[in-house]
């Protein structure tokens, strides 16, 4: 990200530069326009469709007492909800850069390149820890940990709860934000395809978890996927602020490596074993069920390619700070000859003796007495 210069000259309205400051504020109204228009019978129909989720299904429960849950399946209207939920969070992204990491950045007086990475992990360790908590407890709500059975068992899970399905849709509508914060943040251009692969990736896993009904699955790799990555931006954070602690890089490296392990595992055991055992088998779009084997490769192959991916720049990363530590070490080694010369140098004059033989100005006054 770019460091944003406030100025007191206006720039032209609807110009580049107007749009970048005043995006927060543009989007807002955007987003007020579907509020209001819950108020009216006329748009209240078409404000419905973006603000409140969609398809639901109430179901009847057998017992004594006969209660009605909500369900829901996802579906094209979903689009709506997700783009205004993507509105929802560049105004959010706004207020977490100004009023909290614009303020830390100013006490700190970062360089430029240090300022960007703080942005990036500022604004990644507040989304991290919030899904994190709330795919937390949806597990713990739905009993997924417990009963890993339930991740394959009675598959395709074409009904969600409303918190499942509320959190897909925040998932994607913020990874779908990231793409015009690239031009809001004025990203330099040597760093937008990084971004763009790892938007990409999000989006892909996400909506296709979401879309062929594995949302169960999906939403353990994400909870897992998200600790290990709020671990790494806090400890960058904490490495900003002193760079002589990076015990949090040790951990996070660490739960990295068992984390692309467990994700592997948990695939494999779902899709590759738990789904070609499942009774319902066949490719049945109205059904929602795509249990067939050209999916099933299909999707492991993606899930093994992406943290063939992770390992690799994993990888890289770590020789690169092992190189820059061997070449500080190698740096202090040299430092340290030359600086007990200077020591030794600075002795024998004292003694008496300069460094080209001639008395030194004490040894000379204690002749002349």
């Amino acid at each position: 990200m770019g460091i944003r210069k406030k100025t007191t000259k206006t720039p032209p309205v609807l110009s580049h530069e107007f749009v970048i400051q005043n995006h927060a504020d543009i989007v807002s109204c955007v987003a007020m326009v579907f509020l209001l228009g819950l108020m009216f019978e006329v748009t209240s129909k078409v404000a419905v469709l973006f603000i409140t989720v969609q398809y639901n299904v109430t179901i009847s429960t057998n017992g004594p007492e006969e209660t009605a849950i909500n369900h829901f399946h996802h579906g094209i209207k979903d689009l709506a909800t997700v783009f205004f939920y993507m509105l929802v969070a560049i105004i959010m992204h706004a207020i977490i850069q100004e009023y909290v990491l614009d303020k830390i950045n100013r006490k700190m007086h970062f360089s430029k390149t240090k300022h960007s990475k703080f942005n990036e992990s500022g604004q990644l360790s507040a989304f991290y820890l919030f899904s994190f908590g709330w795919g937390t407890s949806i597990l713990m709500s739905e009993n997924f940990l417990s009963n890993p059975v339930s991740l394959w068992e009675g598959y395709p899970h074409t009904l969600m709860p409303f918190q499942m399905k509320f959190y897909y849709i925040c998932q994607m509508g913020y990874w779908l934000h990231a793409l015009p914060e690239l031009y809001f943040q004025k990203t330099k251009r040597e760093d937008i395809p990084r971004q763009l692969v790892y938007i990409f990736l999000y989006l892909l896993h996400i909506a296709g978890a979401y879309i062929l009904n594995l949302n169960r699955l999906g939403l353990v790799l994400l909870v897992l996927h998200y600790f290990v990555e709020l671990l790494f931006h806090i400890s960058r954070l904490v490495y900003f602020s002193n760079e002589n602690r990076q015990t949090g890089f040790t951990i996070w490296a660490i739960l990295f490596v068992l984390g692309r392990l467990l994700t592997l595992s948990l695939s494999v055991l779902t899709v590759g074993f738990g789904l070609a055992t499942a009774d319902q088998q066949g490719l049945d779009l109205a059904a929602g069920n795509f249990n067939v084997l050209f999916v099933r490769i299909t999707l492991l192959a993606a899930i093994c390619i992406t943290q063939a991916f992770m390992m690799w720049k994993f990888i890289n990363f770590q020789l690169r700070r092992w190189r820059e530590h061997a070449q500080a070490q190698t740096l202090k080694k040299k430092q340290a000859p030359a600086k007990s010369k200077s020591k030794k140098d600075k002795a024998n004059g004292v003694n008496g003796v300069s460094a080209n033989g001639a008395d030194s100005p004490r040894a000379r006054k204690e002749k002349s007495s």
